[in-house]
C-alpha cells in the first residue's frame, strides 16, 4: 500500500472514530465512564494496516476530541489514548502475526486483557488522582476494582465481539 494511501485511510477511520466519539455516547456509567464505540475505527485499522496506523487513528481521534470539546482539560483524552490505544496495539500486534480466526481472538481477547490492566493503571495514577486528589489510594483503589475495572474488561469484550464478527467484511473497503 503506498504511503499516500495510508495516510488517507488512516484520515478517513480517524474522522469516523471522532464522529463516533462526539456523538455515539450511548450509556454513562458511574457519570464519567461512556460506552462508546470511537475505538472501533482504530481497531480494524490496527487489524487491517497494522498496529502503528491503528494506534495513530485513536491519536488522531483524541486529540481532534481535545482540540474541540475539552471538558477534562486533556486528563480524559490522555486516558482515553492510553487505555484505549493499548487495546488497538496489542490487538494489532498479535493479528499481524497470526491473521486467522484463532488469531483474531487471541488478539482481541489478549487486548481486552492488556486495556484492562492500563485501565488500573492510568485511573490510579493519573485519571483519578487529578480529579479527586482528596481521595487517598484505598479510596482510588476501591473505585477502581469496583467500578472501572468491571467496566473496561465488558467494553474490551463488546468490542471484541463486534471487531471478530465483523472485521473480514469491513477489511475488505480498506483493500
Amino acid at each position: 500500500m503506498n504511503k499516500t494511501r495510508k495516510i488517507t485511510k488512516i484520515a478517513v477511520l480517524s474522522a469516523i472514530a471522532f464522529i463516533l466519539q462526539t456523538f455515539g455516547d450511548l450509556i454513562k456509567v458511574g457519570g464519567f465512564l461512556e460506552v462508546e464505540f470511537s475505538d472501533f475505527p482504530a481497531i480494524i485499522g490496527a487489524c487491517a494496516m497494522g498496529p502503528l496506523s491503528g494506534l495513530a487513528v485513536e491519536g488522531i481521534k483524541c486529540l481532534l476530541h481535545f482540540l474541540t470539546m475539552n471538558s477534562t482539560g486533556g486528563i480524559g483524552d490522555l486516558a482515553n489514548f492510553l487505555v484505549n490505544g493499548s487495546f488497538v496495539l496489542t490487538c494489532g500486534i498479535i493479528y499481524k502475526y497470526n491473521r486467522t480466526k484463532k488469531g483474531a481472538l487471541i488478539s482481541l481477547l489478549s487486548a481486552t486483557a492488556v486495556m484492562t490492566l492500563f485501565a488500573v493503571l492510568a485511573n490510579l495514577f493519573i485519571t483519578i488522582p487529578v480529579y479527586m486528589p482528596a481521595l487517598d489510594f484505598s479510596g482510588r483503589l476501591n473505585i477502581v476494582l469496583t467500578l472501572i475495572t468491571p467496566f473496561n474488561f465488558a467494553k474490551g469484550l463488546v468490542l471484541s465481539l463486534i471487531t471478530y464478527f465483523s472485521y473480514k467484511k469491513l477489511s475488505s473497503l480498506l483493500k
